[in-house]
């Protein structure tokens, strides 16, 4: 009987020789004349141990990583094939406590199963909630995502099933689900998860999607940065073609939905999704101007849903288990469990989703076991390069959209990066600015001026010229960037450098000891 042993092909673990342990593996078990069958997983997301290797031992799945070429044939003279003991053996996957600690719905899957495998994907509860929308009228399947408490996990945290109503509301010949994959955030990583890991959900959330609001073409825009995403998601949408699940006839219901992939160039203001919609109609990826909102005029001038991947793959199972079910998990306003990406200076990064509500002092000390440098703790960015950094007093607020805007912060798209004590946040503060004057699209003054002059005010406070006037001066078009600009790029830009101000203003003064620090993202 053949042994099933799991390599993963996340572009992570790729990076870390995921490939050429795979290739060592099947030689050295050719070698031994072994029957030894290898499936390409996604990753599981603790990727301080990638490449983690699984072997399939009476039922339950054996881990051992990091694995090195070089550790190969221990591994087999260790007879791990059978679950031996060795010294990078982790014993069974599931009881690892990074994993074991999580409440996974939306990456339930990813990791386990074989990603282009669709019967691995139904026999993992895989297009139950397809056919349970089949069986539901639109409102009924709108319904049920408001109910369900889903919000936006690409950004601003707006209620899904609002959007959703909206487009269904709106009369047209055509509408259109437009999926936001350009994950252009730092720390993040949980849309190319799913994309390379589980793109049977992806697929699965948009067509549900199609079914509640009238649509019958959907898009995927992916970041160029992320190629094997791009081709995953196109094996996978070929392969739902040829089993019915996408096409004129879907599961024999004779309703259609098409799916299509479009991959970016590059420009981070893609994100936002009016400049998303412009890229995809293959013009320059500027904002426009609202109104009209996306869900009344988007793609091609035609109602269109737009969400991004998280949002998306989170739909297969409120619909299979009902609004309650996801309900259940959360606190407030915040309902479900968020996909968290821990980064930056953090021993074990990886993806962590739990419910809304855990706290970052729990994230950082618990999931990721602190500095990887050993050095104290100092700051943690959450949300992206647009977000806010907290210091240690604040590492208690609970993971939730309101209590992080209470604090002038974002969830955003949940990534976590944490900086130890040598970073400089004045350098940081600086570091926003310049960010926001390279990806400006340059459409509106406050963002394509602003942080252009916000450069060289925070230059201005590093060589300690005028430091309290230019305070003043950066506080001022803080304002003017927040009030003014077209679209969150420009508007919160200011959020990392107030906070750094308000925070860390040790940093911004020249002549205290922190000052011949320069350790910038």
């Amino acid at each position: 009987m053949s042994v099933r042993v799991f390599v993963p092909g996340d572009s992570a673990a790729l990076s870390v020789g995921a490939d050429e342990v795979a290739e060592r593996l099947a030689a050295e078990a050719r070698a031994r004349k072994l029957d030894l069958t290898i499936v390409r997983n996604g990753s599981r997301g603790l990727y301080w141990l990638e490449p983690l290797i699984e072997v399939q031992v009476d039922g339950a799945r054996i881990a051992y990583g990091p694995v090195a070429v070089e550790d190969v044939a221990s591994l087999f003279d260790a007879n791990f094939v059978a679950g031996g003991a060795h010294k990078l053996r982790q014993g069974p996957t599931d009881e690892i406590p990074y994993l074991k600690k999580q409440q996974r719905l939306t990456f339930a899957r990813c990791g386990i199963t074989d990603p282009l495998s669709l019967d691995d994907y139904r026999a993992h509860g895989g297009y139950r909630g397809l056919t349970r929308a089949l069986e539901l009228a639109p409102d009924a399947i709108v319904k049920e995502v408001i109910d369900s408490g889903l919000r936006g996990r690409g950004g601003a945290g707006f209620p899904t099933g609002i959007k959703w109503r909206t487009v269904l509301a709106t009369p047209a010949d055509r509408k259109y689900i437009v999926c936001n994959a350009d994950e252009g955030d730092s720390g993040t990583f949980s849309d190319r998860m799913i994309m390379e890991g589980d793109p049977f959900v992806l697929i699965e959330g948009m067509t549900i999607a199609g079914l509640a609001v009238g649509a019958t073409e959907g898009y995927i825009y992916i970041r160029s940065e992320y190629p094997h995403a791009f081709r995953q998601m196109n094996r996978a949408i070929e392969l739902a073609h040829r089993a019915g699940l996408l096409g004129s006839n879907l599961m024999g219901s004779g309703k259609a939905f098409e799916l299509h992939t479009r991959l970016g160039a590059g420009a981070y203001i893609c994100g936002e999704e009016t400049s998303l919609l412009e890229s995809l109609e293959g013009k320059r990826g500027q904002v426009r101007f609202k109104p009209p909102l996306p869900a009344i005029e988007g793609l091609f001038g035609k109602p269109t849903v737009i969400n991004n991947v998280i949002s998306l793959a989170s739909v297969p199972i409120i619909l299979d288990r009902g609004a309650e079910h996801y309900r259940d998990f959360g606190m407030g306003r915040s309902r479900g469990t968020l996909p968290i990406q821990l980064a930056g200076n953090i021993k074990q990064g990886g993806l962590v989703e739990l419910a809304f509500g855990i706290t970052l002092r729990q994230l950082i000390d618990e999931f990721g076991g602190g500095t990887a440098s050993g050095r104290p703790f100092r700051a943690v960015q959450v949300g992206g390069p647009l977000g806010a950094y907290f210091p240690e007093k604040l590492l208690d607020t609970p993971l939730d959209y309101e209590a992080f805007a209470a604090l002038k912060g974002m969830l955003g798209h949940g990534g976590v990066v944490v900086f130890d004590d040598s970073v400089d946040l004045a350098l940081q503060a600086r570091f926003a600015m310049e960010f926001c004057a390279i990806e400006s699209c340059g459409k509106c003054t406050p963002c394509r001026i602003g942080s252009t002059r916000g450069v060289e005010v925070i230059d201005r406070i590093v060589a300690g010229t005028e430091i309290g006037k230019n305070l003043t001066v950066l506080d001022d078009l803080c304002e003017t960037m927040i009030d003014g600009s077209l679209c969150a790029l420009g508007g919160l830009t200011p959020f990392p450098v107030l906070s750094a101000v308000k925070h860390f203003p040790e940093d911004f003064d020249r002549s205290s000891p922190r000052a011949g620090r320069r350790s910038a993202a």
